[in-house]
């Protein structure tokens, strides 16, 4: 089995958590208020690059502010940060490029929230936590961005 850094767990949960969540409420949003490919697609290609840069820095300096990280391990974490929210945002693009644009925002929706649940249930794991808490948990969390996002997309179309 595969054993993975803790400085590099701890980029790559943060970026994945972070990448999809957010790009999944821009998706949302930007469909409820504009119904727009295009829009939807600038904006997974904004927030995919400085989403990515801003949260990377963001672990960089809290990393830093603990005064206990080497150099090597403050950039192990920031590098995991920026490719994972970074690569897990562009993964989105593919639906909305290949499929009529309603279609593509459900089948981000559900793949957003399987990678969280995946991702929940492994960190879950290997803590000897329950599994199926932490899922429910995170779940909640995206599910709370999802509506409240689209009511915000859709209050935005009417201004």
């Amino acid at each position: 089995m595969v054993t993975v850094k803790t400085s590099v767990r701890k980029g790559l949960g943060f970026g994945l958590t972070s990448g999809i969540i957010t790009t999944l409420g821009l998706i949302v949003g930007l469909n409820s208020s504009t119904h727009s490919r295009n829009v939807i697609l600038g904006g997974i290609l904004v927030i995919a690059i400085a989403d990515a840069m801003s949260d990377a820095l963001g672990i960089h300096v809290a990393e830093e502010a603990e005064l206990k990280h080497s150099t090597k391990t403050i950039w192990e974490s920031t590098i995991a940060t920026f490719l994972s929210k970074f690569i897990f945002a562009l993964t989105f693009v593919i639906p909305v490029l290949l499929l009529p644009l309603s279609t593509a925002i459900l089948v981000s929706v559900i793949w957003g929230l399987l990678l969280i649940s995946v991702f929940s249930y492994y960190i879950a794991s290997k803590q000897d936590a329950n599994p199926f808490k932490a899922v429910f948990e995170h779940l909640l969390i995206a599910g709370i961005v999802i509506i409240v996002t689209n009511y915000i997309g859709n209050w935005a179309a009417l201004i």
